[in-house]
């Protein structure tokens, strides 16, 4: 008598059923485990996940004013009317001579463009706190994306006649070659110092000619677009007011700027000043430089410069990387020749790849041990077909992890770690019970593909439950707030689709490669 097909009733049977003799189902594997290396070499690779931080910098510039005045009459009245803006963690501030800073930090989370917004109203609506004589507030964002470099490069020399401004130079036309890059958000110099004219006011002439420094300051402002905070520092009865970049062309025209008007004859600057053609040495920050010999013998400390590199959000921090390093070396004979080495301090994409390559390794150690342990409990063939069912797992969830704007990085391949004892189970279920029927008498007169359809099917139910709990237990996780909570984002992010994707994987392919791996024993007495 023939026997009747077995009529699956569980999505497991279900799906065994239409792909164990459909063609495409080989093919459907071979585009899925290629599906998952091209996204494992296309998505950006970064060495931590990136977090959504927000906050502003609210600057306040009152010349001539102290630092108590500074912050009696600006940071102290700003700090109070930043509390009120909603979703604002910490206030910052702090006053220095004319000039009063307030940062104002949005908890972790805080969507970044509206955090900015809402502190740009709160200044406008409060414009009147400010007293006369202050300049219009900056307020200047915070970007986490682009303000913590990938990349740090130090130029440093050994000619002892080149100044600190020439190195300075050199480094500006790097900058300017390396921000044409792909990618590249944000390049700043730091450290060095910039050529500029310095001017000197003596305090006596100026009483004697009954101007004011802010009527030396207007006349400067007027040619140059950049002057930089009045520095109260007083020698030998003089006072670095500030320095003149680039707005004019020699001392010369610095000092016939005509500031003022004295019993109708003109007031020249040079008058009441002296000036020189150096540095800015208003800018008080330096740094400096040692290098490691091949005898591990250090140089002595030198003075560098050093050009900081970021990038945009969501992009590859290894490539960026690799083309900073790409450029440089094209423009590394020259530099030599002007007398200038550079050292790379600092590369996040190489430790990024570093670190994503070593968890690549452990995770396919960790797919080995299991395909190992699986040879002892239930044989070769069996632990073969469980273990190409993790690949194709990881893969899935590498594509959908691609395709949700996530990135490669410590946490989210942590995630596929912590899951990989997990994701095992639904196809160990399936090949388990395809084992035991196909080892029992009972079933010695079924069919094959009857057979793998009817154990699978058997075990969809309850292996979806278990599936489903803990998929559960990783939604909690998706509510931790705070800097924890976006650190750990990837984990309920990726783990279940993990686990919803080892369902469909064991489903299909268990049953699949199960009829064409497995060798059915030979019973002493088959059942009729």
């Amino acid at each position: 008598m023939k026997q009747k097909p077995y009529v699956p009733k569980d999505i497991a049977g279900k799906l065994a059923k239409a792909f164990i003799q459909n063609p495409l189902t080989l093919v459907l594997g071979i585009f899925l485990l290629a599906l998952g290396y091209l996204s494992l070499e296309i998505m950006p690779r970064e060495e931590n996940p990136q977090m959504v931080v927000s906050g502003s910098t609210v600057i306040v510039a009152l010349p001539g004013a102290t630092a108590e005045e500074v912050e009696r009459v600006i940071v102290k009245p700003l700090e109070r009317k930043l509390k009120e803006v909603k979703g604002v963690e910490h206030i910052y501030g702090r006053a220095m001579d004319n000039v009063g800073i307030v940062n104002a930090a949005f908890l972790i989370g805080e969507n970044k463009e509206n955090s900015n917004l809402k502190i740009y109203d709160k200044v406008m609506q409060n414009y009147n706190i400010f007293p006369k004589g202050a300049m219009n507030p900056i307020i200047k964002p915070l970007d986490i994306d682009v303000d913590i470099p990938i990349v740090s490069v130090a130029f440093f020399s050994h000619d002892k006649n080149m100044s600190e401004t020439d190195l300075y130079d050199h480094v500006k036309t790097m900058q300017h070659k390396i921000n044409g890059l792909a990618n590249v958000a944000v390049t700043d110099v730091k450290g060095g110092h910039k050529h500029q004219f310095n001017i000197e006011v003596d305090i006596n002439k100026l009483s004697g000619y009954n101007l004011s420094l802010g009527q030396i300051t207007q006349a400067i402002q007027s040619l140059a677009y950049n002057v930089p905070n009045i520095k109260n520092r007083t020698k030998d009865n003089k006072i670095v007011i500030f320095g003149v970049k680039n707005a004019v062309e020699t001392i010369e025209d610095v000092n016939n700027i005509m500031v003022a008007e004295y019993m109708g004859s003109p007031i020249y600057l040079k008058q009441v000043a002296t000036v020189t053609d150096g540095y800015n040495y208003q800018n008080f920050q330096s740094a400096q430089i040692s290098i490691q010999s091949a005898e591990h013998k250090f140089t002595p400390l030198q003075n560098q410069v050093t050009l900081t590199i970021s990038k945009l959000q969501g992009t590859n921090a290894v490539l960026i990387a690799d083309s900073v390093k790409e450029e440089l070396s094209k423009y590394k004979d020259s530099l030599a020749k002007s007398g200038i080495n550079y050292v790379i301090t600092r590369n996040d994409g190489e430790r990024a790849d570093d670190a994503v390559n070593e968890l690549v390794m452990h995770l396919v150690i960790s797919i080995i041990i299991i395909a190992l342990l699986l040879i002892f409990v239930l044989g070769w063939r069996e632990s073969l077909i469980v273990t190409f069912t993790v690949p194709a797992i990881l893969a899935i969830t590498l594509f959908v992890a691609y395709l949700t704007g996530q990135t490669i990085n410590r946490i989210t391949l942590f995630a596929f770690l912590l899951s990989l004892g997990l994701l095992v189970d639904a196809a160990i279920i399936v090949i388990e019970n395809i084992h035991r029927h196909y080892h029992s008498a009972d079933s010695a007169h079924k069919d094959k593909d009857e057979l793998m359809i009817e154990a699978t099917d058997e075990i969809g139910a309850p292996t979806n439950i278990a599936t489903l709990a803990i998929i559960m237990t990783m939604v909690p996780m998706a509510f931790v707030g705070q800097m924890m909570g976006q650190f750990m984002k990837p984990i309920p992010a990726n783990v279940p689709v993990a686990l919803v994707a080892s369902l469909f994987v064991a489903y299909i392919f268990t049953p699949y490669l199960a009829v064409r791996i497995l060798k059915r024993p030979k019973h002493d007495k088959e059942h009729d």
